[in-house]
């Protein structure tokens, strides 16, 4: 322990609440962290040279006999351990384990929310044809329900879902583009009356696809050009279901054009710019983008960090720059279910985004020596010394630290509602 010193890589042989540390692997940064190191009562710590700065000095003897030398480490180190048990250090520390409880139970509420909105869709969509008016006045009260939430969150939080939320898979588009799409209006700041317009557009931008054969829908191959063009056709299907359903014309225009494109490569009119909704526009980026992360071939999907940046750098001409820039400045560069690398050499996966500082999200860690379900969440807002270095491939990650983040086969995002008001208790 004498050959501590500032700029050492450390790994301690302690479980992860019987310290005061964030973490049980990092590099020493402080003449404090090596007194609290001290006092944890260990003989020694094992360090990684090629993650150090420096290499250790040579070890110190002691004067005394090997016994009185134990006895007085021993003394020392019950003191030493009293006092790191009062410590700011060790109390942090418990706060930090407080917030995790309540970061869990935030994530486990948002999931059932997230669930159960994916049901009432599924219920909404089974009577659009047998019941078209009243499943159109179900999902006015629902839209609602959600742009409320939206839009009074005093911060929008954007949660990554995991696999086992629910059995609706179906459904997970609709909600994904919904909620992405919101997202967007609230941070171009579109009154509560046109975000519910532009709900409703994403909630049933694709209700055309009803009316093409599932041999279409679910074919993994390139279509032929018949089978494109026969597809192309949902977005006018979509727009004469929305006429039965007696939608307002803005709510029918997004449902048309949802797949026309900025630069006027889309479909079904070949529009371009602003001859385009602006609602239609915010729809294109958010339905594009997770067809990108979630596609029918589920093999053909890319991780949520590839989407963003395959939209900005290779087809940012498809999308209105302003608001794709609106879209990346919410998501971050590295949205919810990005793996990633962090500064101090860890493995986490992005979990929860916070729209109004997106470089600073929620990351969950792998570290083996904590179970899985009671896995670190590290708050990069508050943990200002850390930061993320870059993003992982799923090849670039290490079989049981992938098993453990368990990056999810499809990428679903719902929103933080549990936070509509201001909480004082919390501040």
């Amino acid at each position: 322990m004498n050959q501590l010193c500032v700029g050492l890589y450390v790994e301690l042989d302690l479980k992860w609440f019987e310290h005061p540390f964030a973490f049980s692997r990092f590099k020493i940064k402080s003449e404090e962290q090596i007194s609290t190191l001290r006092s944890l009562g260990l003989h020694s710590v094992r360090y990684k040279p090629e993650l150090s700065d420096v290499t250790p000095p040579p070890a110190t003897g002691n004067a005394a006999g090997p016994s009185v030398a134990s006895a007085a480490a021993a003394r020392a180190a019950s003191a030493a351990a009293a006092a790191t048990e009062a410590s700011p250090a060790m109390l942090a520390k418990r706060a930090m384990l407080e917030r995790l409880k309540l970061h869990r139970a935030d994530a486990a509420r948002v999931e059932a929310a997230f669930t159960n909105t994916a049901r009432a869709i599924r219920d909404i969509e089974k009577n659009l044809f047998s019941r078209p008016e009243e499943s159109f006045k179900q999902a006015i009260v629902l839209v609602t329900q959600i742009t409320d939430s939206i839009l009074s969150a005093p911060e929008l939080a954007i949660h990554v879902m995991g696999d086992t939320a629910g059995n609706e898979e179906l459904y997970f588009h609709s909600l994904n583009v919904t909620t992405l799409a919101m997202m967007i209006a609230r941070e171009v700041g579109l009154p509560a009356e046109v975000v519910n317009l532009l709900g409703l557009g994403a909630l049933f931008h694709d209700i055309g696809r009803k009316n093409i054969p599932d041999k279409i829908l679910t074919k993994t191959e390139p279509y032929s050009t018949a089978e494109q063009n026969l597809y192309e056709m949902h977005a006018q299907y979509g727009a004469e279901m929305a006429q039965r359903m007696k939608c307002v014309p803005a709510v029918a225009a997004i449902i048309h054009d949802h797949h026309e494109l900025f630069d006027g490569s889309g479909y079904p009119r070949k529009l371009k710019g602003e001859a385009i909704g602006v609602l239609a526009r915010i729809v294109a980026i958010a339905n594009y983008y997770d067809s990108l992360c979630n596609p029918f071939n589920i093999a053909n999907a890319v991780t949520p960090h590839e989407a963003l940046s395959m939209m900005f750098a290779k087809h940012r001409a498809k999308f209105d720059p302003k608001l794709l820039q609106m879209f990346i400045r919410c998501l971050g560069v590295y949205p919810p279910g990005t793996v990633v690398q962090l500064s101090n050499g860890m493995t986490g996966m992005v979990a929860t985004v916070n729209t109004a500082r997106p470089m600073k999200p929620m990351v969950v860690v792998y570290d083996p020596a904590v179970p899985r379900q009671e896995a670190i969440m590290v708050d990069l807002e508050r943990e200002t010394e850390l930061n993320i270095v870059k993003a992982l491939r799923p090849g670039q990650v290490p079989p049981e630290a992938y098993a453990y983040l368990s990056p999810r086969k499809r990428v679903s995002y719902y929103f933080d509602a549990g936070k509509a008001a201001p909480d004082k208790s919390a501040a």
